[in-house]
């Protein structure tokens, strides 16, 4: 079976200890059969295979964009990634910028690192996961005191679809309500659900407890 890009994805995620299956006690205090470490991508070759993910979630959803924006820390590789791999598998050759935590006063000073933003330009802001939505809530203001950006979308590795603590929406969908930016996933937590289903990756041991928590917890 060939697989797209996709399931390729979700078992480079396992292979890579990124994906682990088990009982996991999660920061919002659930219970979940699933964790994601996006901490364990710590060597060049991850760092390069992630980002050819990243542009091809971007060149499948057609996300139109001159510059990709990683919010620091860990959008910072993740931006520069994906850059690369844009020009090298999609011939799209975009900017890319990172903010810093705090504003410098002297050289070239800014709150960005990298191309400087102007008004009118179209951003795409690219993240590792997103729980609570912090850090585009962090990012946007940051943004909007550079230029009058557009931000034509985020891209994430993996859609929880899960509720937000108090809410019936999901994180990503949050996003959308309150700030009117659409968030990509390289994979959904349904896509990892059939990924099992259909032999891409070991885990039908834990296909039911993970089905009882989405039909607990999904959004």
């Amino acid at each position: 079976m060939e697989l797209n890009y996709k399931q390729r994805f979700i078992k480079f995620m396992v292979e890579n200890g990124v994906l682990t299956f088990g009982e996991f006690t999660l920061k919002s205090g659930r219970k979940a059969p699933y964790f994601i470490n996006t901490g364990n991508y710590k060597t060049g070759a991850q760092l390069a295979r992630l980002g050819e993910y990243y542009a091809a979630c971007i060149a499948e959803n057609g996300i139109a964009g001159e510059t990709l924006v990683g919010p620091a820390y860990k959008g910072i590789p993740l931006a520069v990634t994906t850059a690369v791999a844009l020009w090298n598998n999609h011939g799209r050759d975009l900017n890319y910028c990172f903010d810093r935590k705090e504003v410098k006063d002297h050289g070239e000073g800014g709150l960005f690192v990298g191309k400087q933003l102007k008004d009118g330009e179209n951003v795409i802001i690219i993240e590792d996961v997103m729980t609570s939505g912090k850090a585009l809530r962090e990012m946007l203001p940051k943004l909007a005191a550079a230029a009058k950006v557009n931000v034509t979308g985020m891209v994430i590795s993996v859609d929880r679809q899960e509720k937000a603590l108090g809410s019936e929406l999901s994180a990503v969908q949050e996003a959308f309500r309150e700030f009117g930016v659409k968030v990509y996933s390289i994979v959904t937590m349904q896509d990892i659900i059939d990924a099992i289903e259909q032999g891409v990756i070991p885990g039908k041991e834990y296909l039911e407890k993970m089905k009882e928590y989405r039909s607990v917890y999904g959004a």
